[in-house]
């Protein structure tokens, strides 16, 4: 074989190693990733039904209910609400009226089970997605009431 045939084949080899660990970084990366969406973009369609994703807004007022170790909440960007399941501790900062963010997925019959709850960490922290969320549910329910 020929210094140049050589040359070419460490190249090819090298390249080829390369794609395949890119490929199953990308793919560890692309599996452990949660992206976040609000209640109405989960009424829309948008929210994944085989995958884990977060849900974020504010816990609407007399929606939690307590049983055994199953908590029951309904999370809400005053637009649309969507009901969720939690089985574990739920953080101490975590209250009704507050905002709130959970991870899971999103079952057959609308039900969000969470496997983790996250609440905020002051009196005047919201996640930037859900303080979004909620300025842009009540900007659509503002125009429609301004419409009729």
């Amino acid at each position: 074989m020929k210094a140049r045939h050589k040359r070419i084949a460490i190249i090819v080899g090298g390249l080829a190693s390369l794609s395949i660990a890119a490929f199953f970084v990308l793919n560890a990366l692309n599996s452990n990733i949660a992206l976040f969406f609000t209640p109405t973009q989960v009424f829309a369609g948008e929210a994944p039904q085989d995958r884990v994703f977060r849900i974020g807004g504010m816990v609407r007022d007399g929606s939690l209910q307590r049983n055994a170790m199953t908590i029951r909440f309904v999370v809400t960007d005053t637009a649309k609400d969507i009901p969720v399941a939690y089985t574990g501790i739920l953080p101490d900062l975590f209250k009704e009226g507050k905002g709130v963010v959970a991870q899971g997925k999103l079952g057959p019959d609308g039900l969000f089970v969470a496997t983790e709850v996250l609440a905020k960490h002051d009196e005047n922290y919201m996640p930037p997605e859900a303080k979004h969320a909620i300025d842009q549910a009540q900007a659509q329910q503002t125009a429609k009431t301004l419409k009729q």
